[in-house]
């Protein structure tokens, strides 16, 4: 038979007291947390304690959630959506593509997608300069609009964490001769470049889909 909730945690702790940090109604009762809550809400929160370790943007699409992830799970729509992304050409390594970050100039990027269509999950695995250790991570969600906001289309969850090779670039030997900067020193333009570019991801496949267009264009699935 399983046990009660939490009931494991008390035998290990051997005290049925709640463990440090854990806040549940049976122990804490709205009457003490309200004024938690209360103090929580703010006019004005700080960039940095919005986006300083995790950098999330989400919108609502007009698209068949099924077809906006098919589109994003196909790498090559990076070409189109995103704002500095360039020339995906596929590399001798099966899934990993080849790009550049016009960001910077001469800066390579490697990509590999990771796509899970039963959750409408997309992951882009990205580093730049080098395709062997693939450490810039983008995570996005498609989700049926239908289901939580009671209309058609999709709702577009992106995260991004900042791995601390944002703050230390870990391949210095492999930095182009040219090149000054970092990927990491745009870490605080994350939040607001992400949003531009998932609206620009809203605004094409919008309109395709309401002009009957594919979502995802023919010319992806070229060699």
């Amino acid at each position: 038979m399983s046990l009660a909730a939490l009931d494991d945690i008390a035998v290990h702790s051997g005290t049925t007291e709640p463990i440090e940090g854990l806040v549940r109604i049976e122990t804490t009762p709205l009457e003490q947390t309200a004024p938690m809550f209360m103090e929580k809400l703010r006019s004005v929160y700080p960039h940095e304690e919005v986006f300083g370790q995790y950098c999330t943007v989400n919108d609502y699409v007009d698209c068949p959630p099924d077809e906006l992830f098919a589109y994003l799970a196909n790498t090559r729509s990076l070409e189109e959506w995103t704002y500095t992304l360039r020339g995906f050409t596929p590399t001798d390594e099966p899934g990993l593509w080849l790009a550049y970050d016009r960001l910077l100039p001469d800066t390579e990027i490697y990509t590999r997608t990771v796509a899970t269509a039963e959750a409408r999950t997309v992951d882009y695995h990205c580093a730049w300069d080098q395709g062997k250790h693939l450490w810039m991570i983008y995570l996005m969600r498609v989700l049926d609009a239908q289901v939580i906001l009671d209309k058609p289309g999709s709702v577009v969850l992106w995260t991004n964490c900042r791995h601390p090779f944002y703050d230390n670039n870990p391949y210095p030997e492999a930095v182009p001769a040219q090149r000054t900067g970092w990927v990491g020193d745009f870490w605080d333009l994350f939040g607001p470049g992400h949003a531009l570019e998932l609206n620009n991801l809203k605004t094409i496949a919008e309109y395709r889909h309401r002009n009957g267009l594919p979502i995802t264009p023919a010319w992806m699935s070229a060699s």
